[in-house]
């Protein structure tokens, strides 16, 4: 992702160039017209390997029963779902989402399985988050950090809210580590992509700004920089599936 030249008061929505002050609202529209099919389009789109990256991020949560756990940008409950059960009953999840539709799709799929006990759902900015300091023992944010306008600013209020101890999770697209595959993915993303947006959830527009959105996210190694400087130690990545996804952790001490 290149920043250089870039009016301060603008910021990237996919490859267009926008106010820093239009792109929460504009983001909110797209995941607001996708909400219903949010989790259908997930599984086509990766057929269905979503499901391991999330399983991977869950096994090096290091969560137990007991924890507070953040959920950021907790879309349709995925994660929200396991950290119930591994907090279990004396633990809490919260699960947080700037855009009520993805809120109440989550809140509705977990009622149905049975999950309400420890699990909490907020409306809520991750650049600004409404919560104390030094407050859970694991924050995650799976495929939204992308969406957030001021990242550097998001990842400090994470750590803000983390206790000393605890540990961030940052799943998210990231750049392949072969250029053939990066080549194939792209063509993947550009031709397929929007296609099967049209056809399964009548959104073709939502899902070319996911793709666009991908190529404009930091790469692995500015990610671990940009979280290093928002205060995390001992950071470090794990590329999955080639670096199409990379899983970024950090602690606070």
């Amino acid at each position: 992702m290149n920043n250089e030249n870039i009016p301060e008061n603008t910021t990237h929505f996919g490859f267009k160039q926008v106010e820093k002050t239009d792109k929460a609202s504009m983001v909110a529209e797209v995941f607001h017209s996708v909400a219903d099919k949010y989790d259908v389009m997930n599984d086509v789109m990766s057929l269905g390997i979503h499901r391991l990256w999330k399983r991977y991020a869950i096994d090096c949560s290091g969560i137990r029963p007991g924890q507070k756990v953040l959920d950021l940008a907790g879309g349709t409950g995925d994660l929200a779902a396991k950290f119930s059960r591994l907090t279990g009953p004396k633990g809490q999840v919260i699960v947080a989402d700037i855009n009520a539709s993805m809120l109440q799709v989550g809140r509705d799929r977990l009622r149905d399985k049975g999950i309400v006990g420890n699990v909490e759902w907020v409306q809520a900015d991750a650049e600004h988050l409404p919560f104390p300091e030094n407050h859970f023992d694991l924050v995650t944010i799976a495929f939204g950090l992308r969406n957030v306008t001021d990242k550097d600013q998001a990842l400090r209020s994470m750590y803000r809210v983390l206790k000393p101890g605890g540990r961030l999770l940052v799943l998210e697209f990231s750049k392949p580590e072969s250029e053939t595959f990066s080549k194939i993915y792209d063509w993947y993303s550009f031709n397929l992509l929007p296609n099967m947006g049209k056809v399964i959830a009548n959104d073709a527009e939502s899902y070319q700004y996911l793709a666009e959105s991908i190529r404009m996210h930091p790469d692995q190694e500015t990610l671990k920089s940009m979280m290093d400087s928002a205060g995390f130690e001992q950071t470090s990545y794990h590329n999955l599936t080639g670096g199409i996804v990379a899983l970024h952790r950090g602690f606070k001490f």
